[in-house]
């Protein structure tokens, strides 16, 4: 099989994980991902939990791991104009300069587009910030939690009307997502360059995420300047929509919205005479009388635990899903048949699961390419490709202006 990416040369200036994301998918698809680290490391490294493992064995950082697989690391001070300069040399060579550097501090350091599109014409600069490369918050830094999450109303949009408190949230979901707008534009400007042979300017937000993924909610108030209103599950717009808690206390959750499912489902569940009641005869009656209707919904799911519902509802043909935790869905037999947890080998011998790119292109050979690197693990080789003679690496590394 043929890897997408195979042949194609990244160089990564970036921390934490939406733009490592975007290269990490490229690193499954076969491109040579060289990540330039600080001396002291990605601040991402340890910086969330850290799985079990068993007694004698290394600590394991998997959600580094997640985002940097397949990768070489090289450790270079980039606050030395020798680092800079080395930085420059590499993307001199490569097809992608990946960042997350702010642009005032991309021209500080000579890894700004400008700069690098005029030694290297061919390339591909892309750039991964919180707020985007203009406007007045060009230079206000941005994470997930605060651009994504915050700025970009997913925040509010999540809150219920009974506990205003942003709900708290799970690292990286808003980080994710821009990798994978990061990613697309990242290859669509290379396939301009194979166009047109000349190089791109690729710019993802973290807040232009924000937008799309908002975007259903978003379109229709940029129309009329209504913020949509929390409502609660006592006024959903829809019978069959939401989650129920079971008699276990475990939640299942519905999406049949069409007027067709109603009938069947109440046919189903030993309630056929709802059909017939003025108060849930259509939608309209329904969404009127919604307290009372969740009211009896609440009661009769309370009546079963969850594996008798989906028993149920699998076999009238129902559209459900269960409230998974994060362990069930690591064990889930769909996501394993569906190769949704490919193994990683290390040097050592030991594997590990980790999640896969959320695509498939048949016959293509996509998937992690080995572990995430330790700091600064490759600086040696990948300056060596560059010409970097062994007396001057040896003087680099004791002037702390490489590491590894």
């Amino acid at each position: 099989m043929v890897a997408p990416l195979d042949g194609v040369r990244v160089v990564e200036v970036a921390n934490w994980m939406a733009a490592p994301g975007a290269a990490a998918l490229m690193a499954d698809l076969g491109a040579d991902v060289v990540k330039v680290e600080p001396l002291r490391g990605d601040a991402m490294r340890g910086a969330t939990r850290q799985p079990s493992v068993p007694e004698g064995e290394a600590p394991l950082d998997a959600a580094f791991a997640m985002d940097n697989r397949g990768k070489r690391s090289i450790a270079v001070a980039l606050n030395r104009p020798e680092g800079t300069d080395l930085v420059r040399r590499l993307a001199g060579g490569a097809d992608v300069f990946l960042c997350n550097l702010l642009p005032a501090r991309q021209a500080k350091y000579g890894l700004d587009a400008a700069t690098l599109l005029g030694a290297n014409p061919r390339l591909v600069h892309a750039t991964l910030t919180g707020y985007g490369t203009v406007g007045p918050d060009v230079a206000r830094p941005g994470y997930d939690l605060t651009a994504f999450f915050g700025r970009g109303a997913v925040l509010d949009a999540m809150s219920e009307p009974v506990n205003p408190a942003p709900p708290r949230l799970r690292p990286a979901q808003g980080d994710h997502t821009a990798a994978l707008a990061l990613f697309g534009s990242i290859l669509a400007a290379l396939r301009l360059v194979e166009a047109t042979g000349e190089g791109q300017v690729v710019d993802v937000s973290l807040l232009g995420a924000a937008a799309w993924t908002m975007s259903s909610d978003l379109s229709a108030t940029l129309v009329d300047g209504v913020t949509p209103t929390p409502q609660g599950r006592i006024a959903r717009p829809h019978a069959l929509h939401g989650g129920f808690r079971c008699a276990d206390s475990r939640w299942i959750l519905l999406f049949m919205p069409e007027p067709h499912w109603w009938p069947a489902f109440c046919t189903a569940v030993g309630r056929p005479e709802w059909v017939e009641d003025e108060r849930f005869a259509d939608r309209a009656a329904r969404s009127a009388n919604m307290p009372e209707l969740t009211r009896l919904l609440d009661e009769l799911f309370a009546s079963r635990p969850l594996k008798e519902w989906c028993a149920l509802f699998d076999q009238h043909g129902f559209i459900w899903g269960p409230a998974s935790t994060v362990s069930e869905f690591a064990d889930d037999e769909q996501a394993a048949a569906d190769g949704l947890f490919p193994e990683i080998n290390e040097p050592s011998g030991r594997r590990y699961r980790t999640v896969r790119a959320p695509f498939r292109v048949q016959g293509a050979d996509i998937g992690p390419r080995g572990p995430a690197p330790s700091v600064g693990e490759h600086t040696t080789a990948v300056l060596t490709e560059l010409g970097v003679p062994d007396e001057e690496l040896g003087r680099l590394a004791e002037e702390g202006i490489i590491g590894g």
